[in-house]
């Protein structure tokens, strides 16, 4: 696996190494082993599945606060998708700043985002499915999330009119969530 860094400390871009031939391909999508060798300790203790059926799709900024922040890995294993990471750290030297990369299941670039960040995607195919890698468990209580387009942190996710969830359509602004990490 190479990793490779990003603007925001801590995120990083895992490219596997994908060995292929006529039949298909195999790729260790996550080695402990290799991520500690590389100076990377996580406890993945919950994987998550998600699944966009339509284009434009987008889900997010999600974040988990306090002792239930969650770092993740994520992946595209069905279709493409733009996935973003917000440094939500108000003490980080990158506080509201973001990357966005794009993840597919032709790539299979995975991102890795640290706790403290926020974290979204917007399908850029139909029939996407999505994995998630989480270091600790999901807590409702803790769960928080930001509005997708707030100017504040104008992201450019690619799409003006995106499909969104009641939650998302019903999020603060960056300037009243809580993000108490």
């Amino acid at each position: 696996m190479d990793f490779i860094k990003t603007k925001l400390e801590g995120v990083y871009i895992v490219e596997p190494k994908v060995f292929g031939d006529h039949r298909g391909f195999f790729m260790e999508s996550y080695s402990k082993r290799v991520f500690e060798k590389a100076g990377l300790y996580y406890d993945f203790v919950q994987d998550n599945h998600s699944s966009s059926t339509v284009k434009g799709t987008l889900r997010g900024i999600h974040f988990q606060r306090g002792d239930k922040a969650q770092a993740k890995l994520v992946r595209c294993a069905r279709g493409a998708v733009i996935d973003v990471a917000v440094d939500l750290r108000p003490n980080s030297q990158t506080y509201k700043q973001w990357v966005a990369v794009e993840l597919s299941e032709e790539n299979k670039r995975q991102l890795l985002i640290p706790r403290g960040f926020g974290h979204g995607f917007v399908t850029l195919t139909d029939h996407v499915e999505f994995l998630y890698k989480a270091d600790n468990y999901y807590a409702p209580e803790a769960d928080g999330s930001i509005l997708w387009n707030d100017p504040e942190l104008n992201i450019d996710w690619g799409v003006e009119n995106p499909i969104l969830s009641e939650k998302d359509t019903n999020a603060p602004l960056l300037k009243d969530a809580v993000t108490d990490f």
